[in-house]
């Protein structure tokens, strides 16, 4: 992990850790293949977003967040074919089964979900110095089930998003004293570029 900077008094921000990974060793891959297999209905060798959220549980008996599954279908679709193939799906996995873990170690009630003081605890640790108002911006945004919690798919989009506003936001801080000044149109440039 990498700690955030700034100002004094300032709000910094962090550089998560989690990245897409590569199959660990301690994933037994006749099992992912049949999870794979179970979920690709016309054996295409691939999978959809629709498939793959069907593969997922965040632990709630809800269905994984549907933004999370395209968030995570982009960053593992390493042909840009809108699916994942097998060897996209271990990563992914390895990837999922990461973030469980890191979203286990902040769920200090073990009540499947956090609420404001562990996300912040959790995104602290990752280098984000936010205010207290942030925070409940963050809530707000990811709390799906209105209950003033996050689930583990929701925590996830949290992180990723947060990660990928960080990366955007550090290409115009090249100074980095944490404050840019960008043009209306590289604004709308940077907020649309975000959505692809």
């Amino acid at each position: 992990m990498s700690y955030g900077y700034g100002q004094q008094g300032g709000y910094g921000y962090g550089q998560q850790q989690a990245h897409p990974g590569h199959p660990a060793p301690g994933i037994d891959q006749n099992w992912l293949s049949g999870i794979f297999q179970s979920v690709d209905k016309d054996r295409s060798g691939h999978i959809s977003a629709v498939e793959l959220q069907q593969a997922l549980g965040n632990g709630t008996w809800t269905p994984f967040n549907p933004e999370t599954v395209r968030l995570m279908i982009g960053m593992f679709d390493r042909d840009n074919s809108g699916s994942i193939n097998f060897q996209e799906f271990t990563s992914l996995w390895k990837y999922v089964t990461d973030w469980q873990n890191t979203f286990r170690s902040f769920d200090r009630d073990n009540s499947g979900s956090i609420d404001k003081n562990e996300l912040k605890t959790a995104l602290t640790s990752f280098g984000y110095r936010l205010s207290e108002q942030f925070f409940d911006i963050l809530i707000r945004k990811f709390d799906r089930q209105g209950r003033g919690t996050v689930a583990f798919d929701d925590f996830v989009q949290c992180a990723v998003v947060l990660q990928t506003l960080t990366s955007s936001f550090r290409a115009f801080d090249t100074d980095q004293d944490g404050w840019i000044q960008i043009s209306y149109e590289q604004f709308l440039t940077l907020v649309f570029s975000l959505r692809s």
